[in-house]
This record gives C-alpha cells, structure tokens and sequence, in this order.
C-alpha cells in the first residue's frame, strides 16, 4: 500500500491536473479581469454627474462584493460536494463563472437602462465571488484525491500555479486591448471583448472538465456508505477547530502575498518610485511567472520534507526577498526585474498551503473544511488586506514590506506548529487525514 501512496505520477494524473489547472487559470481571469477595467466600467455604469473619487469608489465596492459572496458560495457547493460527489460541483462552478462574465459583457451601461446598469453589475459579480469560492477549494480537494497521498504537494502546486496564471491571462488581455485600441474604442465597446472571452473561455474550460472523473476517494466512501451522515458544516465546525484556525492563518498569509506583492506592487512602485506603468506591468509579470515556478517547487519540496520544514524556510526566504525588493528597488531601479522576480518566486509558498489544509480534514467533510475556512478567511483578509496597506502608507511609504514580513513571521509560526501531530480517522483513504510534516 505504500507503493501506491508514493507511486509516481502517470498520465490519467497529468491529464486530470492539466485540465483542472487550465480551467481554474480560465476561471481566475474571469474573476480578476473586472479589475483591470475599473475606471472604464465606473465611467460606464454610473451617472456621469457624481464626483470621480464616488465613482471609483462604487466601482470598487462591486469588485470587492465578489470576495464578499466567496463564502456563501463556497459553502454551499462544498456541502453538496461532500454528499453528492467533487465533479459535479467542480464543473457547476465553472458554469457559474463562465455565464454572469458573458452577460457582463452584454450588459447595457447607465445611459441605457440608469440606475439598473450598476445593479445587473453587482449581481453578476455577485455570481461570479460564488462561482471562485467553489472553484479553488474544489480544484484542490479534487486533484488531490486523484493523486497519490506522497503526491499531493505537487499537484496542488501545480494547480495554484494555474490559478496565478489566470491573473497574467488577464494583464496580458487588458494590456493588448489598451495597447491596440483608442481610448474612445475600449469606452464605446472595446471593454467588452475581455468579458465574451471570459465567457467563452469558461464555457470551453467546462466542455473539457466533462472528461474528468470522479475522484477514487469519493467512491470509495460511497462504497463504505461513509458519507457525512450530518450537516457537513455542523461537523467541521464542532470536530475540527484546531485545523480551521490553522487553515484560516494559512489563507491570511496566501491572501497577503498575492494581493500585496502581486495585485497592489505596481502600484506602489508607479506612485511611491514614479516607475513607468509600462515597466511595472513588464516586471509584475515576471513575478507572476517566477510565482507560478515557486508554486510548483513548493509543492515538490513539501511532498519530500513536510509541510513544516517547508514553511520555516518558505516563510524566512518570504521575508528576505519581500524585504530587499520594497527597500532596495527605489535605491536600485536598475534591479527591479531581478528584486520582483525574487519577491515573486518567494511568494509561490503560497503553493504549499493546500498541501496542509486538504490533509487538515478527513476525506467525509474535507471539501467543506477547507471551503469554509478558505473562503471566510479571504473574504476578510483579501478585502481588508489594501485597506490596512493603505491606510498604514499614510505612516509610512515601506508600509507593505512591514505587512508582508508580519504575514512571513506567521507563516513561521505555523510551521513551528505543525510538527505537533493532528490526526483524524479516515475510513475512505488510505492515510489518516493529517496537517503535519511525517
């Protein structure tokens, strides 16, 4: 038996991770894309007469309403993926997202319709925080009870690395459209080609998950008849507290390192250094890249040395690298692509994180574990998170360096922690559930 956990990974395994990484990267672009054309769809969807600071602010506020309904959502596809089975929800997720970022796209502006333009807005983004916080629990639970037990850190990393992709998908798209067309352009139409590819991206990433299968771990249980017999939810929340905390801090640190090294960087680096936004995008991407390659090694590393080796030394080489690239590139602008390139890469033990937390649940409420801890942690924490940056820049301009190291020093922590063992029975695999380096 413990050839099967450490056999090597074949090619029913590849062929499931490709096809669940490219659509979580196709579901991820139609999820981020709406804010990389925030100033067009605020000029869009709202009345042309209100103060522009108002507009941002609105336009925003619908964006941020998409993290809001992750949990909801996630919760309940993670309910109905422990009792009627991963694939299902997995492809119903897809669905969701695809469809509300093609009426995105069709949805007539505010000098059509007024004030109904900016609420279609909101319930289609709506839908779509809904379809990501199915989407992303379910990849992981569902490649990884696919792989074998001795593999599952590289093949959540691989499946992280396709959810980062789908953030370059999108700077890439909304780079070519500003690029190509006239700014008159993108407002009479042009803003709408990113969302039909959106929808028709996710409706093709739905066709091809039609060939995945359900994971072996689930029909086993439906052999055993070891199904949740309770509220899946009821269950996690009573037995399993000690992992829901630790999963939650792990999602506190995934969020910060993405939003903030990723997302808010080139920003900061455009309006605290006066960088060209043009070089910024160049060097975001880089990043992105070197993330999606630290994804893939992090999760390598964890399956041969723990999950707690990996996170002490993750988390240290998160604090070095963030460190030097917010203090050194306004000292050294010429090493900008090689200080990014190294916060990017050091950013990618974010791959690890799933490693832990699918490993934190038994296999009989494990979708909903991590979905409730994953969901309701980024939905506090991703939406907070360029808030406090923000307000904290006011104190000072290295505000996300002292953030990004405070996230470091946790995820330090929680290494320390795991080499205390935390085991739950489980029937329906053939390892204990487990959060802990062996």
């Amino acid at each position: 038996m413990s050839q099967i956990h450490a056999r090597p990974l074949n090619s029913q395994d590849y062929k499931t991770l490709s096809l669940a990484a490219l659509g979580g990267a196709l579901e991820f672009y139609d999820f981020i894309i709406f804010v990389f054309f925030t100033t067009v769809l605020g000029a869009l969807f709202f009345p042309p007469d209100i103060p522009e600071w108002l507009r941002q602010l609105q336009t925003f506020g619908i964006f941020a309403a998409g993290y809001l309904a992750r949990p909801l959502g996630g919760i309940i596809m993670a309910h109905f993926g422990d009792l009627l089975g991963r694939k299902k929800m997995f492809t119903l997720s897809i669905l969701l997202m695809a469809l509300p970022t093609l009426a995105i796209g069709l949805l007539p502006t505010y000098e059509t319709i007024g004030i109904m333009a900016p609420i279609l807005l909101l319930l289609m983004r709506i839908l779509q925080g809904a379809a990501i916080g199915g989407e992303v629990p379910g990849a992981w639970v569902f490649v990884s009870e696919h792989v074998p037990y001795k593999r599952i850190g590289i093949a959540c990393g691989i499946l992280t690395a396709g959810l980062t992709i789908g953030i370059l998908i999108g700077s890439i798209v909304a780079t070519i459209i500003n690029t190509s067309m006239t700014r008159e352009a993108i407002h009479d139409g042009g803003w709408r080609i990113p969302f039909f590819l959106g929808g028709i991206f996710g409706l093709f990433a739905m066709y091809l998950r039609r060939w995945l299968e359900e994971t072996p771990v689930f029909i086993e249980m439906q052999k055993r008849k070891a199904l949740a017999e309770e509220l899946p939810l009821k269950s996690v929340i009573v037995g399993h507290k000690k992992a829901i905390v630790i999963s939650m801090f792990l999602t506190w640190l995934l969020s910060a390192g993405i939003v903030v090294v990723i997302l808010m960087a080139p920003v900061w680096l455009q309006t605290q250094l006066n960088i060209a936004p043009a070089l910024t995008l160049k060097a975001n991407s880089l990043a992105i890249v070197l993330l999606s390659l630290g994804c893939i090694v992090y999760g390598l590393l964890a399956d041969r040395f723990g999950a707690s080796k990996i996170f002490i030394i993750g988390s240290i080489l998160l604090c070095i690298c963030s460190w030097m690239f917010y203090h050194l590139v306004s000292i050294y602008p010429e090493y900008l692509f090689l200080l990014y390139g190294m916060a990017g890469f050091s950013v990618g033990i974010v791959g690890a994180v799933p490693y832990v937390m699918v490993r934190a649940f038994p296999a009989e409420v494990r979708f909903t574990g991590l979905s409730f801890s994953y969901n309701v942690s980024y939905a506090i924490f991703g939406g907070l998170t360029p808030i406090v940056v923000t307000l904290l820049m006011k104190f000072s301009p290295l505000a996300p360096a002292w953030y990004v190291l405070a996230l470091g020093c946790v995820g330090l922590v929680i290494g320390i922690l795991l080499r205390k063992d935390i085991n739950h029975e489980n029937t329906a695999v053939n390892k204990p559930a487990v959060i802990v380096e062996e």
